[in-house]
């Protein structure tokens, strides 16, 4: 695992995937060491450096008992030249029980999942600030709705040095109308800021609003598509870049309407990248009625990465 702090350029150098966490189907769903090292292998051989554990991987409902060692089944799969970050919270005392055990590796920086409830702009600044004391490695910051915290919110724990990145993942119907986005890259440098819902929204971000980068799920089916989306975005041939994320829609169209965590959970598993087992409550398996329509989705964007 890489551990220098992450840069803007390193933001721009890999599309930032955001994995399911595979487990066995025993009483403690315990960590599957196997297929997640196959899982990160895919990743690395597409191309992709960056690897962002956070909703997909469920690390919302982990026990902090066992986050120790998913630090130390990640940091020691992952290549040396591979980033890992790990998310933490989203509630107070699991960042700060979180933070104390990141203490003890050597990650570069952690992202705190957000929550709405209860929460305000202000309780979630203290808490990025008790983070960073505890950890002391630099926060992501993770958006995902207006109400989370304000952009100037944003800008002031930016400006106090204690943010590494931004995740920006408000979701709407036009991504290029967003006035959050808007503000937020007058108050902070779109360098640091990355594109947060996939290959979908990502031509409007990153021409138009000049944001860095951009994570995505769809990318541990298909690690060298997306990468080329991204090549293809920085180099300004928008046209290349639009025709390869249509291929990405009918997956990511599935995500929207049944879930992204769980769609993706299966995908990678029927799409044969690895076995992610069963999922931690409070999730739980889609219809297999429904399975069986991710089937063909998922293994149709796996043979096009190899196209």
């Amino acid at each position: 695992m890489k551990t220098s702090p992450i840069t803007p350029e390193d933001l721009a150098r890999s599309v930032i995937a955001v994995p399911p966490l595979c487990r066995n189907a025993d009483a403690d769903f315990s960590l599957n060491a196997a297929e997640n090292a196959k899982l990160i292998r895919h990743l690395e051989a597409g191309g992709v450096s960056t690897l962002l554990y956070g909703g997909n991987a469920n690390l919302y409902n982990i026990a902090v008992s066992e986050y120790d060692a998913l630090l130390g089944l990640l940091a020691e799969t992952a290549a040396p030249d591979t980033w890992i970050i790990p998310s933490v919270g989203p509630f107070y005392g699991n960042v700060l029980d979180q933070a104390a055990l990141l203490a003890g590796h050597q990650f570069p920086t952690a992202m705190i999942l957000p929550t709405l409830f209860p929460a305000t702009t202000s309780g979630i600044q203290t808490a990025v600030r008790k983070f960073v004391e505890r950890s002391g490695i630099p926060a992501v910051l993770y958006i995902k709705d207006a109400a989370y915290i304000t952009p100037e919110g944003a800008a002031q724990l930016v400006n106090e040095g204690l943010i590494s990145w931004i995740k920006y993942a408000i979701v709407r119907p036009n991504p290029n109308d967003d006035p959050y986005l808007a503000e937020l890259i007058t108050r902070v440098d779109p360098s640091i800021i990355v594109s947060g819902i996939g290959e979908q929204p990502t031509l409007a971000h990153l021409r138009d609003f000049g944001v860095q980068g951009f994570t995505s799920g769809c990318v541990c089916v298909a690690p060298g598509k997306s990468m080329a989306v991204l090549r293809a975005i920085q180099t300004g041939d928008y046209e290349t870049a639009a025709s390869i994320t249509a291929r990405f829609e009918p997956l990511e169209n599935l995500r929207n309407t049944h879930g992204p965590i769980p769609v993706l959970h299966h995908a990678v598993a029927l799409a044969a990248v690895a076995d992610t087992g069963p999922f931690l409550p409070l999730l739980s398996p889609l219809a297999d009625s429904l399975q069986q329509r991710i089937v063909p989705v998922a293994k149709e964007l796996f043979t096009f990465d190899r196209e």
